[in-house]
């Protein structure tokens, strides 16, 4: 048990590290009006166009309330717009607008950087077999999890 414990506090310190060194690029480049709670919804969407809230949400693990929270102010801070389904107008698509755009090109040179610089830190093959274990653990907790059982 303390052993997982210690894993989940790595884990959240790492990210909680990864997320100021990003947040203070992005901030030198002119995105000053971040949050780290914003981060993961742009990341996900610079990599998935025209997601709907929903899908957003499932990816990452918000819910609704928050998910509505977090877009209501990204889209009066100018980084997304929304759009209703041509297949269902009861749901709404989520985009990039052009300034959304202009951070995801800049998202992705800062988390090139970072990752360059991680690699000088860590090397290529240990940066590999962590994220590859780290992925494993995560698809055995969540198979685990959909089956009701941790273990």
């Amino acid at each position: 048990m303390k052993r997982i414990a210690n894993i989940g506090s790595l884990l959240k310190k790492i990210y909680r590290v990864y997320s100021i060194e990003l947040i203070k690029e992005l901030q030198s480049r002119g995105f000053n009006d971040l949050r780290p709670s914003f981060l993961e919804i742009l990341m996900y969407l610079s990599e998935n166009d025209g997601p709907s809230i929903k899908m957003i949400g499932k990816a990452c693990g918000l819910k609704k309330q928050t998910m509505t929270s977090h877009l209501n102010e990204l889209e009066k801070r100018g980084y997304i717009k929304r759009a209703h389904s041509d297949q269902d107008k009861r749901e709404q698509l989520v985009f990039l607008t052009d300034y959304g755009e202009k951070f995801k090109l800049n998202l992705l040179q800062v988390t090139n950087d970072l990752e360059r610089q991680y690699t000088t830190k860590l090397g290529e093959v240990e940066l590999d077999r962590v994220e590859l274990m780290l992925d494993n653990l995560y698809r055995e907790l969540l198979e685990n999890q959909t089956k009701g059982s941790l273990i």
